[in-house]
């Protein structure tokens, strides 16, 4: 799949009418890969594409050949120290944290979680098993709206009576 360095903002999955920029932050992140679905039912991906540009912590790809309805998470690469903070575990997929839809909600399971149930190093543990079937995942939305008919209603600044209230209060 071709990938073009893309742009770090805005954060999550736009669409542009032409293809998709994805950005997400991480300050720690050694790599990001994007993984795509077939389908929010797919246990597994078809597609996996490693973003290629970071600026400023923020890890960043331009897929020209994705289109809204696309469904999408990532696996992110990085240090495993849980005693300063870092967990990153490339076998959990994670669910973008701009995305605008969900396509799947997760599906509890032990294989969800970054460590171990019943291991003695209790959550230091590290858990390889993927959780690809049970992760939710995103999708990539247009957000282009229509608005049909809707015209501007032209009223003169001066002539326009402007409210400030709090909803509740008023």
């Amino acid at each position: 799949m071709r990938t073009l360095p893309g742009k770090p903002y805005p954060p999550g999955a736009t669409w542009d009418g032409a293809g998709v920029n994805f950005a997400l932050f991480s300050e720690h992140a050694t790599r990001v890969e994007l993984c795509f679905f077939e389908s929010a039912a797919a246990t597994e991906e078809f597609a996996r594409v490693a973003l290629p540009e970071r600026t400023n912590y923020v890890w960043h790809g331009y897929l020209p050949e994705v289109r809204p309805g696309w469904v999408y998470g990532y696996r992110v690469h990085g240090p495993y120290e849980p005693a300063q903070g870092h967990r990153f575990n490339p076998n959990k997929l994670l669910l973008d944290p701009y995305a605008q839809a969900i396509a799947r909600p997760v599906a509890w399971s032990d294989e969800i979680y970054g460590y171990r149930f019943g291991d003695p190093a209790a959550d230091l543990s590290f858990d390889s098993r993927d959780s690809a079937p049970f992760a939710a995942l995103g999708a990539v939305v247009d957000a282009a709206f229509s608005w049909g008919d809707d015209r501007l209603p032209q009223t003169p600044l001066g002539s326009s009576v402007i409210y400030e209230v709090h909803l509740k209060g008023f």
